[in-house]
């Protein structure tokens, strides 16, 4: 089958396909989900060099798992998300064991120009928000990036982390108030003191 004729499959089309020896049909795969499996873990991990680890193996999974795949059980991304879920949360606990808490360096100020300047007061808003993901119970952390950043609905949340429906709307709505709380006290320092009602 033509490459081009590939990018019109479904996931479990082309995974059914690479299953059969159809290598165009991995390389569609790999192209189409790589980048999102690796964007979830580097989120969860905030490590690039693990996130890619994760990545591989996730997809290594999926490899050795697609002459037994079953259509119509799962979406090929929500096992996906799951398998990352599950190797993050494996990662996180061995971390934990062996983890001595280390500080980024703050990038130099090279030029005090006004695009450097809003730059680093965009760099300081990422980094104010990711120490607020970090500090966030691993649940409420997953759940959220899946929700608001990875844009999946609630019931595909659902069946990654594997809980109910419920316990995701729970789960997300204690992670915006705990991000609230965190960031709330950071305004004036991360530049929104004039952001208020319209000014």
């Amino acid at each position: 089958m033509a490459f081009d004729d590939l990018a019109d499959q479904s996931d479990e089309a082309l995974l059914q396909l690479y299953a059969r020896g159809d290598r165009a049909a991995a390389r569609t795969l790999v192209l189409r989900l790589s980048p999102r499996v690796l964007g979830y873990a580097t989120r969860l991990l905030a490590d690039r060099a693990e996130a890619e680890d994760v990545a591989q193996e996730a997809m290594l999974r999926l490899w050795r798992m697609a002459p037994e795949w079953r259509t119509g059980e799962a979406q090929v991304t929500t096992w996906l998300y799951r398998v990352v879920t599950n190797l993050v949360t494996d990662r996180q606990r061995a971390r934990q064991r062996r983890q001595a808490t280390t500080l980024d360096d703050a990038p130099e100020v090279a030029d005090d120009a006004p695009a450097a300047v809003a730059q680093l007061i965009e760099a300081d808003r990422m980094a104010a928000l990711d120490r607020a993901l970090d500090g966030l119970p691993d649940r409420q952390r997953q759940a959220l990036i899946l929700r608001h950043i990875e844009g999946m609905s609630n019931p595909e949340i659902a069946e990654i982390m594997q809980i109910g429906v419920e316990a995701v709307e729970s789960l997300t709505a204690r992670a915006k108030r705990a991000l609230a709380s965190a960031l709330g006290g950071q305004r004036e320092e991360l530049g929104y003191a004039d952001v208020e009602g319209g000014s």
